[in-house]
């Protein structure tokens, strides 16, 4: 089952409200859509497996990646061999970074691979990593930044409405999180997700300002967001549990921040789901897939 072509395509998911997310998260003035990127990776008997990367306005240089780089190594290369060809493209390629746009694009290739294997096979995914653990899964409605009072509470009851019992909020600003909490009610699971927004002190008032907010986690919430001796400088007993932030892409991070952090969250491939598994055992962590584009 050898790789015969692989196929990056724009996937627009337009929003029914805009938001401001882009404009100090992801690069660009405004969010009135989210961009993703579907890879598709046909091989030479005919069959065809899809993955999924992120990129919102960066998919162009993801894109790049993908087919000036990634795509080229592939080709021939058996595609039962997802491990091998995972860790030859990161050796090939860690001169350009070790995490960001070929990070993103190894991300959806990994997943389309698995997703090969699993047709080739003749069974679902998860019967090739081990089979299922559970038959449910808990999901919640994850909302952009909105930055209004208003607009959150209309958006937050929209979620209840559609069935979420739990909800993640990315907003910065305490009198938007509280209009979404009492739009919520107290009996909704609300985590929040800031996108390292804030130095050690500032992080450390955030919270305590948060506190009657009743959040599940507080997720990304210093700057640096390599500083893990903040993390776990937050993340004191008697407070409640803070998140690691998720914007490692490669183990090394990884391995420094288990140490100092209550939960791992890293993207959906099978390469480093298996390691945050490995460095969470034993160490009273939480580990949580997350998007589809960090290794």
């Amino acid at each position: 089952m050898k790789i015969a072509s692989i196929e990056a395509i724009v996937l627009r998911v337009s929003f029914t409200v805009g938001g401001v997310s882009a404009a100090g998260v992801w690069g660009g003035a405004g969010m009135q859509a989210a961009d993703s990127l579907l890879l598709k990776v046909s091989t030479d008997d005919g069959l065809a497996g899809w993955g999924e990367t992120f990129g919102f306005v960066g998919i162009p240089a993801v894109k790049a990646a993908i087919e000036q780089m990634l795509a080229p190594a592939c080709i021939g290369r058996d595609a039962t061999q997802i491990d091998a060809i995972g860790l030859d493209l990161q050796r090939r390629f860690h001169v350009f970074g070790r995490s960001g746009a070929i990070f993103y694009g190894l991300s959806a290739l990994d997943i389309a691979l698995w997703d090969l294997c699993g047709k080739a096979a003749g069974l679902p995914v998860h019967r090739l990593l081990g089979g299922a653990r559970r038959d449910r899964l808990p999901a919640y409605a994850s909302l952009i930044r909105y930055a209004d009072p208003a607009t959150i509470a209309v958006n937050v009851r929209r979620a209840i409405a559609d069935g979420y019992r739990s909800l993640k909020l990315h907003e910065v600003d305490l009198t938007v999180i509280r209009a979404a909490r009492e739009a919520a009610g107290p009996d909704i699971e609300i985590t929040l997700d800031t996108n390292c927004p804030w130095p050690l002190h500032e992080a450390i008032d955030m919270a305590r300002a948060l506190e009657p907010s009743s959040l599940r986690w507080l997720e990304e919430p210093l700057w640096p967001p390599e500083n893990y001796a903040g993390l776990a400088a937050l993340r004191h007993p008697g407070r409640r549990r803070r998140e690691c932030h998720h914007a490692d892409g490669v183990p090394a991070p990884a391995q420094r921040g288990r140490r100092r952090c209550g939960a791992t969250q890293p993207g959906q491939d099978g390469w480093h789901q298996r390691l945050a598994q490995r460095l969470c055992a034993g160490r009273g962590a939480q580990h949580a897939s997350d998007g589809p584009y960090l290794l």
